[in-house]
């Protein structure tokens, strides 16, 4: 199968091109201006995703069978520093993708994101509950969703993602990677008692959108995350132990969302997602967390500050 892969740089991006590349996949990944390595794209280019002529251009010489979009800017803060940018990637860059997917009758996955509910609840969230963001990046992605349903009915499954754990290429972008940057800087780290995220690894993610690459009977919107809820900072607690740091090494406070009530006003408290109808129905199985944990490395930014520990 050859894939069009954008944000083949990101934490889920690079973890799809390794997955596409173990069952033979062809993917020529879409990056930005990272220049490190990432194995698996059997072709590579840098592309400016905000170009539509470039986009096109790029996507019909390829011609692929499967167009995967995990390109965004995901941090709502980034969002609301350069909405302009953000609503570029963000719905703009999907809305074009569908288009070419339903042009080339291709497959298309999209990444969305949790963040389209607003958290007031703490039973899980199922498809067709209404959808109500609480902040600029959440409502992006419900534009994006609609625009991709819109415009490749046929062929797009928009796939909603959870806080993410992994090993990113450049070691900055997963919840663990920020911890241990925190760390090596003496920064100090505060985490939500009462944030509850069913975080899922990058890598059990890709497995999933490899597999949506596969199953065209499979549209419309769909959720994936972790097998466990957990508190934001019983998950920094939890990543401490597994890498053998004391708490004067890796310091963490607990806090409250009544503690930063104009902070809590974007953040959304409990974010637990249904998996059905994909939970049974692919091969991939959710993950627990201490299977998430034990997958982690020492991000490479963050090494010398670790092992000087040791």
């Amino acid at each position: 199968m050859r894939i069009f892969l954008t944000g083949a740089s990101g934490l889920v991006g690079a973890a799809f091109a390794r997955a596409a590349a173990r069952r033979g996949h062809a993917v020529t990944g879409i990056v930005g201006g990272f220049t490190g390595e990432l194995p698996g794209l059997a072709a590579r280019r840098s592309l400016d995703l905000g170009d539509e002529s470039a986009v096109t251009a790029a996507l019909l010489e390829v011609f692929p069978d499967a167009i995967v979009n995990c390109a965004a800017i995901s941090v709502p803060e980034t969002c609301d520093a350069d909405p302009a940018r953000a609503q570029t990637l963000n719905v703009a860059l999907p809305t074009v993708l569908a288009r070419l997917a339903h042009h080339l009758s291709a497959r298309l996955v999209h990444i969305s994101s949790e963040q389209v509910f607003d958290g007031s609840r703490t039973s899980s969230y199922a498809i067709g509950d209404a959808t109500s963001p609480i902040n600029l990046y959440g409502r992006q992605k419900i534009e994006s969703e609609r625009a991709v349903q819109a415009q490749a009915t046929e062929f797009a499954v928009t796939l909603r993602a959870p806080l993410l754990m992994g090993n990113s290429p450049g070691g900055k972008r997963s919840t663990h990677e920020r911890l241990f940057a925190d760390w090596a800087a003496g920064r100090p780290v505060k985490l939500y008692a009462d944030e509850f995220r069913q975080t899922c690894t990058a890598e059990n993610l890709a497995e999933v959108i490899l597999e949506l690459c596969e199953r065209r009977d499979v549209r419309g919107v769909c959720h994936w995350a972790g097998a466990e809820l957990l508190s934001r900072y019983e998950l920094g607690r939890r990543i401490r132990t597994h890498f053998k740091l004391s708490e004067t090494e890796a310091p963490i406070s607990a806090i409250t969302r009544a503690e930063t009530p104009e902070a809590a006003k974007k953040r959304q408290a409990c974010l637990a997602l249904d998996l059905a109808p994909l939970y049974g129905l692919l091969k991939t199985q959710p993950q627990t967390i201490e299977a998430q944990i034990a997958e982690l490395h020492v991000p490479a930014t963050s090494r010398d500050w670790y092992f000087s520990r040791q």
